[in-house]
């Protein structure tokens, strides 16, 4: 899998580890920032994965702020976004399972590291079911574009 992964300055801290974690996986991570603990706005580091997801196909993203809140409010304004908050595995695999998410948000300030790597598991092993969750999605999607 693909990952792009961006925080703001309270998610900081954890970028480095989820990035190694998920580089030994297997798996290709591309940081987009920032590259400090300086304060920043979140709205713009969300809305740059979101960005990198929607045009690179079968990507996926990683959004970490202090609660994960306001990374997932931005990341789900860009279209084709399906921006999940996860605050344990369950909520992670029924992201995937049920809403086909595509960026995976949680909050520094929310989970320890030991949750988030279980909640980052989660995602990356669950499949989307389709099925009756399909038209659900699709459904989603379609708010879009009205």
């Amino acid at each position: 899998m693909k990952f792009y992964i961006a925080t703001d300055h309270a998610g900081f801290a954890y970028k480095s580890q989820i990035i190694d974690y998920i580089t030994a996986k297997g798996h290709k991570i591309i940081d987009l920032g920032p590259d400090s603990t300086d304060r920043v706005d979140y709205p713009d580091f969300a809305r740059k994965c979101a960005e990198s997801v929607k045009d690179d196909e079968g990507s996926f993203g990683i959004l970490i702020c202090g609660t994960g809140i306001g990374m997932s409010l931005a990341a789900n304004k860009v279209k084709g976004i399906r921006a999940a908050l996860c605050h344990d595995a369950y909520t992670a695999s029924m992201s995937r399972a049920h809403n086909d998410a595509n960026i995976l948000c949680f909050g520094e300030r929310v989970i320890g590291m030991g949750v988030a790597t279980s909640i980052i598991d989660a995602f990356i092993e669950t499949e989307f079911e389709g099925g009756r969750h399909a038209n659900r999605v699709e459904k989603i999607m379609n708010i879009e574009r009205d």
